[in-house]
């Protein structure tokens, strides 16, 4: 790898509904063109409108978004593996060639009940917390490469 290639991640969930979702629309926004930024889901659902809603409200443009499985991704190397839930933690495919494997625990937004606002407020309190961790993730990850 040098410097000028993009650093390959690839966020997992179980839905790839929400989460990852989530953290890979704030890092392709945060991150620039230092990253390659894929998500997936051990169990793909489908996109829930709630997360586009978010993403939308948050002025990131979401076109590009579909709900993949990690399947679609085995044999890929990436320089890091993010789980963005405990139950993909559990069951995630080994990736060749991962930098380093790691894991953000948030709790699933899309089993939020209640009202609409109730759960888009859910919504919104995860995608804050991801947002604030990607950033933080992206800082230091670019940060390390030039030190490298």
């Amino acid at each position: 790898m040098t410097d000028r290639d993009p650093i390959r991640v690839l966020f997992v969930c179980t839905g790839n509904s929400a989460r990852s979702i989530m953290a890979e629309a704030v890092l392709r926004q945060h991150g620039g063109g230092a990253f390659e930024v894929h998500s997936a889901g051990t169990e793909p659902r489908g996109i829930n409108p709630l997360t586009l809603r978010v993403l939308a409200d948050a002025g990131i443009d979401a076109s590009w978004a579909r709900s993949k499985s990690v399947h679609e991704f085995l044999g890929q190397t990436f320089d890091y593996v993010v789980t963005v839930c405990d139950q993909a933690r559990q069951s995630c495919p080994v990736f060749p060639g991962v930098h380093e494997s790691l894991h953000w625990g948030y709790e699933d937004p899309a089993e939020a009940e209640g009202t609409d606002d109730e759960r888009l407020a859910v919504f919104r309190k995860v995608f804050v917390q991801i947002g604030e961790r990607v950033r933080q993730f992206a800082t230091v990850t670019r940060r390390q490469r030039q030190l490298a």
